[in-house]
């Protein structure tokens, strides 16, 4: 008993180690931007408190950078991506997990083999497309949001997620509306997805968060300031204010909440849905 107890306050205390390590560079965040222009943020050895706790950082930034029309920009391209994350990914899931047909798996390996590809190592050929399809902002506000969500519409860790879902449902749900006269795709919006909706819930928040977070892409695709999202908004304050890291802090932190509160609203399916996802292979 003893020993039982030993072993699982060792484990409870790594995790608790690891977590903490995890969430330190957030908590640094929060101290830096809660700290006081008079207080040197970069003191050795540092510390981690505030000695004067202030929302002037916040506040400060708030005024300087249009943070709604960033936020508002950032929420159009997350949106969308979702949506058509969900729609593509899940149509192109169905015929892989309840259809037979030849060369199906040569084609999931095939889809499953892109997961390994960086963007980084194919960014420039799609740049080159989004640039012969005009799809830049200095061809509009419209081209310039479908620059940012298009490349990003369907990925295979979706196609793949999706399809785990729908091997698990049993065959006896096709087989009964096919009877009652549904077609391929009724059956597929109105029998399957209901019943993967866990899965959906979690394909929306990896999309989400992946979005939402995006760095690299919009910063090389934009050259219109109204359309920055929030990531590429908040690192033009290092110029604006000459690293004034206090309203960088800030400005991360504003651009974070919107994360949260999405993954706090969906966490009740994050766990079922990814175990949804795994049980067949």
């Amino acid at each position: 008993m003893i020993r039982k107890f030993l072993n699982g306050l060792t484990a409870h205390s790594f995790l608790i180690f690891i977590s903490f390590l995890s969430i330190f560079p957030f908590l640094w965040l929060i101290s830096t931007a809660l700290k006081g222009a008079e207080e040197n943020i970069f003191m050795y050895p540092p510390y981690f408190i505030p000695k004067n706790f202030t929302l002037d950082n916040f506040i400060g930034v708030w005024h300087q950078i249009p943070f709604l029309l960033y936020f508002l920009n950032s929420f159009i391209v997350a949106a969308f991506t979702v949506i058509l994350n969900l729609i593509f990914s899940s149509l192109a899931a169905y015929p892989l997990a309840r259809m037979n047909f030849k060369g199906k798996n040569f084609i999931f390996t095939l889809i499953l083999i892109t997961i390994m590809i960086p963007f980084q190592a194919i960014m420039l050929p799609v740049y080159l497309i989004v640039l012969k399809l005009h799809l830049v902002d200095s061809y509009g506000i419209t081209a310039g949001y479908l620059g940012l969500i298009l490349p990003f519409a369907v990925n295979a860790f979706g196609i793949f997620l999706m399809r785990q879902a729908f091997l698990t449902l049993p065959k006896e749900l096709e087989e009964a509306a096919f009877i009652d006269g549904c077609s391929i795709f009724t059956i597929w919006l109105k029998i399957l997805l209901p019943l993967t909706s866990p899965t959906l819930a979690v394909l929306a928040i990896f999309t989400f968060i992946g979005s939402w977070g995006e760095f690299l892409w919009p910063s090389i695709v934009l050259t219109n300031k109204t359309l920055y999202t929030l990531p590429v908004g908040v690192n033009d304050l290092q110029g604006m204010f000459s690293a004034n890291w206090r309203f960088i802090a800030a400005g991360s932190i504003i651009s974070i909440i919107p994360i949260i509160i999405f993954f706090l609203c969906m966490q009740k399916y994050f766990i079922s849905g990814s175990a949804e996802g795994s049980i067949k292979g």
